[in-house]
């Protein structure tokens, strides 16, 4: 199988998942005695503005092939509405997670990592996002 032309819908489905475990371990080994405040330190990380803003600030850092990604899935048509977001933040952080996703399952453990770090650090900065 050729992950490159796995749907990026699947691809942020699983992106996500890892992302979320990624988010969490972190916040864990930062404050593991806080189990209540946990979720609500964790939000602006997983919401999709907080995506966003990481994966626009990250795309210049990006190979050719991540962007690529990127752009199909921010590219490809949503069929269900975005609850809690723009439609646009939405795609974005869909691309966010596609790109996490496909670094997961072509085993590029430490270029997924790097930009996970990365993606935390920037939203961490963002005055933006609450």
């Amino acid at each position: 199988m050729d992950i490159r032309q796995i749907n990026t819908t699947a691809l942020a489905y699983l992106g996500d998942a890892v992302y979320e475990v990624y988010v969490r371990e972190a916040s864990v080994r930062k404050n593991p005695s806080n189990v209540d405040a946990l979720h609500h330190t964790n939000v602006r990380y997983v919401r999709a503005e907080g995506q966003e803003l990481a994966i626009r600030r990250l795309m210049d850092e990006l190979t050719e092939e991540e962007q690529s990604i990127v752009r199909r899935a921010r590219n490809h048509k949503i069929t269900s509405k975005p609850k809690n977001a723009s439609p646009i933040a939405y795609k974005m952080a869909t691309a966010f997670e596609a790109l996490v996703g496909y670094l997961y399952l072509t085993e590029q453990k430490d270029r997924m990592e790097e930009i996970i770090r990365k993606a935390m650090d920037i939203i961490d900065k963002g005055k933006e996002i609450k």
